[in-house]
């Protein structure tokens, strides 16, 4: 059976973005290169009008040099767990895959199975968002995940301390990855539920960490700051430098003020405080 080829050239650090965007469309199996990110299909699983169609609608996608190919089948998955390398945050977090060896140097170990779910920890916002809650206490706090992913960012609120976590994703895929990863790491207290912002109604939380795209958290700031206690935290990123003043204004708006940030080149990360 014959693979697709789709061959995106771009700046490598957009690549997690595309690789959440490309699992609706069949592309299954990723691989990164310096310079872009190779998406792979079952020739049976894609219809390349219709996704021809849906890149030339995306707001972002449309300005991304891509071509389509046909090769022969590959088991891409095993090829990018090959590549797929730990990382360390603060010399305190340490990420790795299951088929890594064990470190007792780090205060905290995630174990992460490389698939197709945002958060492995090697995209700048990932690692900016486990470098500010390694800032914070997460002790006995009630803590969401929006936009979990792999679910790094719930199992590391676990692991420090925090006693009733939800996680959300939009995402089957993500999902799954996120419960497979919790029961993985020990972290069983953490809920995984699909759903949006729509599914916050009447919750409460003492810490909102979300890591998506600016379009979302400028549209989903109020119901965040809705949901946080009083002096709650919303740990923000997925959006350069230069939305700073877009998420910083929007964020006043509704009572929130700005608590501390750090970069990382284009990306940034926010804390903010409810009033």
């Amino acid at each position: 059976m014959e693979t697709v080829l789709v061959a995106f050239t771009n700046p490598a650090a957009m690549n997690e973005f595309l690789i959440a965007w490309l699992a609706d469309w069949g592309l299954d199996s990723f691989e990164e290169r310096p310079d872009g990110l190779d998406a792979y299909a079952d020739t049976n699983h894609f219809n390349e009008k219709e996704f021809r169609e849906f890149v030339s609608g995306h707001f972002l996608l449309k300005n991304i040099p891509f071509r389509i190919s046909l090769m022969e089948a590959k088991n891409w998955n095993a090829e990018w767990e090959k590549n797929f390398q730990p990382i360390m945050v603060d010399d305190t977090i340490s990420v790795r895959a299951p088929f890594h060896p064990a470190s007792k140097k780090f205060q905290y170990e995630i174990i992460i199975e490389p698939k197709m779910s945002f958060g492995t920890g090697h995209h700048a916002t990932t690692a900016l968002m486990m470098q500010q809650m390694n800032r914070m206490d997460f002790r006995n706090k009630k803590v969401l995940d929006m936009g979990c992913g792999s679910g790094i960012l719930a199992i590391l609120a676990g692991k420090m301390g925090a006693s009733e976590i939800d996680a959300i994703d939009t995402d089957d895929w993500a999902v799954q990855n996120s419960i497979e990863n919790c029961a993985r790491n020990n972290t069983q207290h953490i809920h995984v539920q699909k759903g949006d912002s729509a599914s916050l109604n009447g919750r409460h939380f003492d810490v909102i960490l979300a890591n998506i795209n600016r379009n979302v958290l400028l549209e989903d700031i109020p119901v965040y700051s809705g949901c946080l206690e009083a002096h709650g935290i919303l740990l923000l990123s997925g959006f350069y430098v230069e939305d700073r003043a877009k998420i910083l204004e929007r964020a006043a708006e509704f009572g929130l003020s700005p608590a501390g940030e750090k970069t990382n080149e284009q990306w940034i990360a926010i804390c903010l405080q409810k009033n």
